[in-house]
């Protein structure tokens, strides 16, 4: 996949974004932004620890950044589990405390609005990005391995095709910076996880000293079995542990660190 730093290297960009021009999709690394120590810099996550001064400081600096105009970046709280939240002009409407209540507690939005940047922040954990190309649905994804095991990504489809009509055979998928099979070491209890959960773990697991999961390929798995085309599905092939430089990683920096915002957004042209 064609992968393009931009912004002083503050974003990244995906070469998806040229087949689909209506449609923008990113993830932020470490660069550019003013938080410090673990955070440092452009941490756009306000759940994990931060200063919320500087968190709002960087997401000022990130809408600044998006393309034509914005109405909104959406960013819900996360727990690891498989709830879809859609994003829609009554959400949006709704008062700032309203917003955020509804947005507790969920792993994956969905919106067709224009201008309002939906997201999912990642530190490790896989984001994938989803685009009905008839509809001009999009829809951004927190897979993390419980979330995997649950096939988060199949139920966001799920809600996709009862909210709007979403076929899978429409849907072109891109997975983002995460973990990589390499890096990704696990007990012998995640790994039965995997296995009760009915993956092939010949497919998505490599025994070296200690088991090792493949996220990207998982995740890959459940898109393809819930009817998305390989072809259509791209995978980033970032892995953030093995580039802590440019992307925060929990595992390397510890839970009280930054986050990646993974943003998608259908362009409003003025």
């Amino acid at each position: 996949m064609k992968l393009n730093f931009t912004h002083h290297r503050q974003l990244l960009e995906y070469g998806w974004n040229e087949s689909y021009p209506d449609m923008y999709c990113f993830s932020t690394t470490r660069h550019g932004g003013c938080s410090e120590g673990e955070y440092a810099s452009f941490n756009c996550n306000g759940y994990c620890g931060d200063a919320p001064a500087n968190v709002e400081r960087n997401l000022a600096q990130l809408e600044a950044l998006l393309p034509g105009e914005v109405n909104g970046v959406i960013l819900p709280h996360q727990t690891h589990g498989t709830e879809v939240r859609v994003v829609d002009e009554a959400l949006m409407a709704a008062a700032a405390d309203e917003r955020e209540k509804a947005l507790y507690g969920v792993d994956a939005v969905v919106t067709s609005l224009q201008g309002v940047c939906i997201g999912v922040s990642t530190a490790d954990c896989i984001p994938v990005f989803l685009y009905d190309t008839r509809l001009r649905v999009i829809a951004a994804v927190h897979a993390g391995w419980r979330g995997t095991c649950e096939r988060i990504t199949e139920c966001t489809l799920q809600q996709m095709q009862r909210t709007y009509g979403t076929r899978p055979a429409d849907v072109a998928a891109c997975i983002g910076p995460g973990i990589s099979l390499k890096a990704f070491e696990v007990g012998d209890e995640v790994y039965a996880r995997f296995q009760k959960a009915g993956f092939c773990m010949e497919q998505v697991a490599v025994r070296y000293d200690k088991w090792h999961i493949d996220l990207w390929k998982a995740n890959q798995i459940i898109l393809q079995e819930a009817g998305v085309p390989e072809n259509k599905i791209l995978v980033s092939g970032i892995c953030t542990w093995g580039n802590n430089a440019d992307f925060f990683s929990a595992r390397r920096q510890g839970i009280s660190s930054g986050r990646i915002y993974n943003g998608i957004m259908m362009i409003h042209r003025v």
